[in-house]
This record gives C-alpha cells, structure tokens and sequence, in this order.
C-alpha cells in the first residue's frame, strides 16, 4: 500500500483535469484518474505524472454512471489507500437555447455533470468520514454563478455543483472535512480553441484582465484547496475569472 497521499481526479486526462494531475503530482500525491474516452490522452497524462516522480492510474469510466463512479473509487482505493483529496472535474457541454434543446442534451449535461459529482462525493465521503478527514473541490462554472445563454443545461448542472457544495460542506464538517469549489471563467484549453477570432473577442471584452485563464491558473487553486492552508475554508466559491464577476 502506498504511503503517500492520494488524489481522486475525475476527467484527468486533458485540459483542466490534465493540468490538475500533474500540479497535485508535484505536491508529492499518488495520482487516481478517470477518462470517457481517449486512452491515448489517459496514458500520455500517466507518464506526466511519472516524470514528476508520483505513481499515477488511469481508469476507465463513465461518471454519468453510478456503477462506474463506485468501480473509479474501488481502483484508487485498491492503488492507494483512501483518497485524501477528490475533484470532481469531469464534465461535458451540449450548448443550444433553451426553446431548441433537445431532452437528451439537457439530460446528458446534467447527469455528468451534476449526478457525476453528486456520485463521486457520496462514495468518498463515505471513506472519508472513517478517517476525519479529507478535501473534496468541485469544478463550478462563472456561468453557474452568472448564467449565460444558450448554456441553460450547463449553466443549471454547474449551480446545482455550488449547491450541492455548500449543503456537503455543513453535512462533512464536524469531520475536518472541507467542500469547496472553484468557478472558472473561460480557459485557454481545446474547447476554447475552437472558437472564432470574433468569438474569442467578445468572450475577452467581458473580461476584466482581458485574457483567458490557463488551466494551470486553476490547477494552482486546486492545490491551495488541497492543502493544510485551506484548513479553515469550506462552503466557499472560488471564481477564477479574470475579475468577471465583479
């Protein structure tokens, strides 16, 4: 069994997720991950991981599915020991207005995103209650706090993530367990490159710094979370977007 701590990473493989991996690799955790697909992108996340001298594995499975979720926990408890931090970071988009949207979109985000999380945490939370003590961090969305249109799926499942943060944190707290989660603004990752020159103007306008995050600005925060610094911080918001919100 090894003796270092354990991270939980759902949707590690790329982007965001990637970026939390190797950052909570460097802070000397064991690296636990999931990936939907791209095995490829999973193996290349492992031997990141290796490079900065942490053990790393990477599992197969689907967070929409709470049968996966519990399969994801069992593997990086037989690999690690109980995790000591779980982020909940996995989640997808099918954008379109709320009069166009089909019933399946709204219920594919949701059941990632929202039932993804809420599955990760009550199977950690479970393990964690035994050992008093623990860090769970959600991944947000400013557009959880702000809204945004042709996002109403996205922006419902990344409100109810707040929600659901805040009702954990009172729920996990007589334990020394902390909830807390972190609501991005836009990041520089695959899914933003994809936009147009004109698009990714006006997505800058509204922000304050007048650039995108990169995903190792949220990594950063994630590992702040993790840490014994975080110590007395739970049920909190943390927006990570430029000054968005202001």
């Amino acid at each position: 069994m090894n003796e270092k701590k354990c991270a939980l990473i759902t949707g590690g493989s790329r982007g965001i997720g990637r970026a939390i991996c190797l950052r909570l690799a460097e802070e000397g955790y064991t690296i636990v991950f999931n990936y939907r697909s791209g095995e490829e992108a999973a193996a290349e996340t492992v031997e990141l991981c290796k490079k900065l001298g942490a053990e790393a594995l990477a599992v197969q499975a689907d967070v929409s599915r709470a049968e996966d979720c519990d399969r994801l926990i069992r593997s990086a408890v037989e690999f690690a020991g109980t995790p000591d931090v779980l982020v909940n970071n996995a989640g997808i988009t099918r954008d379109g207005i709320a009069m166009r949207m089909k019933d399946e979109d709204f219920d594919a985000v949701i059941d990632t995103n929202l039932k993804g999380t809420f599955y990760m945490m009550r199977g950690v939370a479970r393990l964690m209650l035994k050992k008093k003590q623990g860090r769970i961090i959600n991944m947000s969305s400013i557009v959880g706090v702000r809204g945004n249109a042709g996002q109403l799926n996205y922006s419902a499942s990344k409100a109810g993530i707040i929600g659901m943060t805040k009702s954990m944190a009172k729920e996990l707290a007589s334990r020394h367990i902390n909830v807390n989660a972190i609501a991005p603004g836009f990041v520089d990752t695959d899914m933003t490159g994809e936009l147009s020159e004109s698009q990714a103007e006006a997505i800058l306008a509204q922000v304050p710094l007048r650039e995108m995050a990169r995903p190792e600005d949220i990594a950063g925060v994630v590992a702040f979370l993790a840490g014994k610094d975080s110590r007395y911080i739970t049920g909190q918001v943390i927006c990570v977007d430029g000054g968005m919100g202001i």
